[in-house]
């Protein structure tokens, strides 16, 4: 993983700290997260407070550590973001987070991979990495400020979760 931002056309001192060591990666960034449904079919929802996408409503996950599968992360940043516990259905599809600065260089590049989630446990709460949380109806997606992507993602879960349920 990269110490700190690269650039063609200036390039930080290596001495200087840098504030997030997710920017200018040298290859894409794994993540995962989990599309959680209640027995009524909602979808558990979260504004993020950190980019990338501050203030937009994604599906809760984050990075995924070394030696962790997919599955795991996802349920270890659903817990930690929302401190909702969900158990996997199965896998939704994944999303790529492409991000470039004004030369054209990769800023950021994230690889979601996106997971379908049966509801078993915990009130969703706000924290450090989700400013508000709720369960929303499929249709009241469409009147939020999402992530790209989230909308096709959501229903593909959907669709998992339907045939997958206990």
């Amino acid at each position: 993983m990269s110490t700190g931002p690269r650039s063609t056309s200036t390039a930080a001192s290596t001495s200087e700290p840098q504030a997030d060591t997710r920017l200018y990666p040298p290859r894409p960034i794994l993540a995962a997260s989990v599309a959680v449904f209640r027995d009524d079919g909602r979808v558990l929802v979260a504004a993020r407070t950190k980019p990338p996408g501050p203030d937009v409503f994604s599906l809760p996950g984050g990075v995924v550590e070394i030696g962790e599968t997919l599955e795991q992360a996802a349920l270890r940043e659903l817990d930690e973001e929302v401190g909702v516990r969900a158990r996997i259905l199965g896998f939704a599809g994944h999303v790529e987070v492409i991000e470039r600065d004004e030369a054209g260089a990769v800023r950021r590049h994230f690889v979601v991979n996106a997971f379908s989630g049966t509801w078993l446990e915990g009130e969703p709460t706000t924290g450090p990495e989700a400013s508000e949380v709720r369960f929303v109806a499929l249709d009241e997606l469409a009147g939020l400020k999402t992530t790209p992507g989230l909308a096709g993602i959501v229903a593909r879960a959907h669709a998992v979760w339907r045939e997958r349920r206990p």
